[in-house]
């Protein structure tokens, strides 16, 4: 069937700013969105700027916001974004990093907030003997979040940073709860400056736009709130003590 795309279009080197363009494609229900990106890429306008990688959903590099809402081009089939001939498609880049091309943004605040949780495990005790060992039950307390892709599906789909731009991102905050729940890690204090402030883990309103928007699955929103519950019981600890 033929859809209408209506992406947006930027280039700083010569606009002034965005604009929207359409381009028809002709492609099947069953066929990714991504496909329908690289018939305009290679038989329309080779100009269009969009990342992509793997195509499997494993890469995170084609994440972009689709009719409104943030995701991966190609996990996206055409049946589940256009119902009949003629629908139209609208693509933009994601929200509040900077734009560099069309759908390509700058990412580079979104791994710095990342960063700044010190996402790896921490954990200087001598190993008794070649692994330190963990049981299955100990694992599966945070195992979605180590399915993360930085996307930054989620990051874009976060009302707060409307408000709040210095907010450091359910991304970030999902990847501190994924060490901090890791039973060999030993790092929870080394997080919590950056957790436990007005830009952390607070300003979180619970709307769960990040978890409707992660394409992994990941329970986005209830790991936050577990990472609250753990600084108040850490602070519920320290006044006892």
């Amino acid at each position: 069937m033929n859809i209408i795309l209506n992406i947006q279009r930027y280039n700083p080197d010569v606009d002034d700013a965005p604009y929207f363009q359409e381009f028809s494609v002709e492609v099947g229900p069953n066929q990714r969105l991504l496909d329908a990106l690289m018939l305009v890429k290679r038989f329309q306008d080779g100009s269009l700027g969009f990342r992509k990688s793997c195509a499997h959903g494993v890469c995170g590099s084609d994440a972009m916001r689709i009719n409104g809402k943030d995701g991966l081009a190609c996990k996206t089939l055409v049946k589940e974004v256009a119902q009949k001939e003629g629908d139209t498609v609208t693509l933009e880049p994601l929200r509040y990093l900077p734009v560099q091309r069309d759908l390509i943004v700058d990412q580079a605040e979104f791994f710095k907030k990342y960063r700044s949780v010190k996402p790896f495990l921490i954990n200087d005790e001598p190993v008794a003997e070649k692994e330190r060992i963990q049981s299955q039950d100990e694992r599966m307390q945070f195992d979605d979040t180590t399915n993360c892709i930085l996307c930054a599906s989620c990051y874009s789909a976060c009302p707060v940073l409307d408000e709040n731009a210095d907010f450091i991102g359910p991304a970030a905050i999902a990847q501190a709860y994924r060490f901090n729940a890791d039973t060999r890690d030993r790092g929870f204090e080394a997080r919590l400056a950056v957790l436990d402030r007005p830009d952390g883990v607070w300003p979180c309103q619970n709307h769960f736009k990040c978890t409707q928007s992660c394409p992994r699955s990941i329970l986005i929103t209830k790991r936050i709130n577990q990472t609250k519950r753990l600084i108040e019981k850490h602070k519920e600890k320290q006044a006892e003590t």
